[in-house]
């Protein structure tokens, strides 16, 4: 057999019209794709008898009444249940779901970090993976978790699927490669991937050491933003989003599969590779996604717009208008606003806003905000400019300016981040970030007309 990192281990469908280099265009479409000639049935979706000896099984991301349903059909060599046996509790001490609220630790402040360096340690996905903050509760399927990735090591006939959560996955170096029971996906940094909850997966190691962010959501799935009055162009749309075409794996190999369900891990043993799906339909698929198709939009005229008109996805709560997480981007754009304040406004918010450095320089915070560093502005805590973006902002010549190599991204949501133990006595925390404020000087005078 060809090792797990060698891309022929899965025998891949050819790469039909209208997709590129493995990949179908669209989010949220009803894709069909067969790895083998006459695999995927035609007309019907459990017939008496599917061709090559293959099962029919559904794999459900919603109830089955939800309008409109997601789902997948999957026509796979053996039923899911052959890959799943007695399971036994593990532990993976740096993964932690909400509710994860430790009485030692403030969650209360403004805090950011450095970028958690690499170790000679050997990690894969599972073992690699650093919670920074939780929110809400992993049992009721509401809220999330913010994770550091440190991958530099391929998983080897080992297997992962969460119960609890679709994973976005934003690479800040190296290369991952994502063998899931759909497909194949290749993830680089400046994109982005979407894992479905369910999904069984591998994750191998392309060019490492691998480093980046990981947003887990508990609730309803990621979907576009509604446009509103901005219409049916720019922003992110759906036709870049990239869903892997058919591959799968006849691999007679002892084999370990872990699965995360309600906050815990339980891993069991087969005797083969679980990415054994032939042929499969239905819209409940991962993708990809390159964030230098996103196409900002923001002001020509005057004043700041709020930063939700930068949402690439949001994943809906309860509450119309108020997301359970929003996944917002700041990448290069122009600045033309006349007699503005163009760097984000000081404010407090009853969102909570996680962010992540990618490449590059913040507008709002010049200095400290390194990439793969993290910053977090919790729930109706203020926060802004620090004095030097300030006084830069109020006083440069307003002619039009471009913000040029910079990728930052937000994770905002409606329940208050905790932080875990890693991120507070772990993980490379400015112990100053708070004083980037302090030389912020009184400038009120109470003359007239005087600005």
């Amino acid at each position: 057999m060809n090792h797990p990192t060698d891309p022929h281990t899965l025998t891949q469908a050819s790469t039909p019209v209208g997709t590129h280099a493995g990949y179908m265009p669209g989010f949220g479409n009803d894709f069909e794709s067969e790895a083998l000639p006459g695999a995927l049935p035609q007309g019907m979706n459990s017939p008496q008898k599917c061709n090559y000896g293959l099962y029919g099984e559904q794999l459900s991301g919603t109830a089955f009444t939800a309008n409109p349903p997601e789902r997948t059909w999957c026509y796979r060599i053996r039923p899911s249940v052959k890959h799943s046996h007695r399971y036994e509790k593990i532990d993976l001490p740096n993964w932690k779901s909400a509710p994860c609220v430790d009485p030692d630790v403030i969650s209360l402040g403004q805090y950011r970090w450095d970028a958690v360096p690499h170790t000679d340690e050997g990690l894969t996905w599972l073992t690699g993976m650093r919670t920074m903050t939780t929110a809400g509760d992993v049992n009721t399927q509401v809220g999330m978790a913010s994770h550091i990735y440190l991958v530099t090591e391929s998983m080897v006939d080992e297997y992962f699927f969460s119960a609890d959560s679709e994973l976005l996955v934003v690479p800040q170096e190296g290369r991952l490669r994502f063998a899931t029971e759909l497909g194949v996906i290749d993830l680089e940094p400046k994109e982005i991937a979407i894992l479905p909850r369910g999904l069984v997966y591998r994750v191998e190691v392309l060019e490492g050491p691998a480093r980046g962010f990981v947003c887990e959501n508990y609730g309803q799935k990621f979907e576009l933003p509604g446009r509103g009055p901005i219409g049916a162009n720019c922003m992110a749309n759906p036709r870049d989003f990239k869903a892997p075409v058919a591959a799968f794996e006849d691999r007679e190999v002892p084999s370990t599969v872990t699965v995360k369900w309600c906050g815990q891990f339980h891993s069991t043993k087969i005797g083969q590779s679980p990415l054994d799906v032939v042929a499969w339909h239905g819209n409940y698929a991962p993708y990809k996604y390159d964030l230098r198709t996103y196409c900002p939009v923001g002001a020509i005229l005057f004043d700041h717009p709020d930063p939700s008109i930068f949402t690439v996805l949001t994943a809906p709560s309860g509450q119309p208008g108020t997301a359970n997480i929003d996944f917002v981007l700041f990448r290069e754009r122009w600045m033309v606003a006349e007699d503005t304040f163009r760097p984000p406004w000081y404010h407090k918010n009853i969102m909570s806003e996680l962010m992540g450095n990618i490449y590059g320089q913040y507008d709002a915070k010049p200095q400290g905000f390194v990439p793969g560093g993290m910053s977090l502005h919790n729930m109706m805590l203020p926060h802004g400019p620090d004095k030097e973006a300030f006084e830069k902002a109020s006083n440069s010549n307003l002619g039009p300016d471009k913000l040029d190599n910079t990728m930052s991204f937000m994770i905002e949501t409606r329940f208050p981040q905790h932080l875990t133990g890693f991120a507070a006595d772990k993980a490379p925390l400015q112990d100053d970030y708070i004083d980037c404020w302090t030389s912020l000087e009184k400038k009120f005078d109470g003359t007239p007309g005087k600005k």
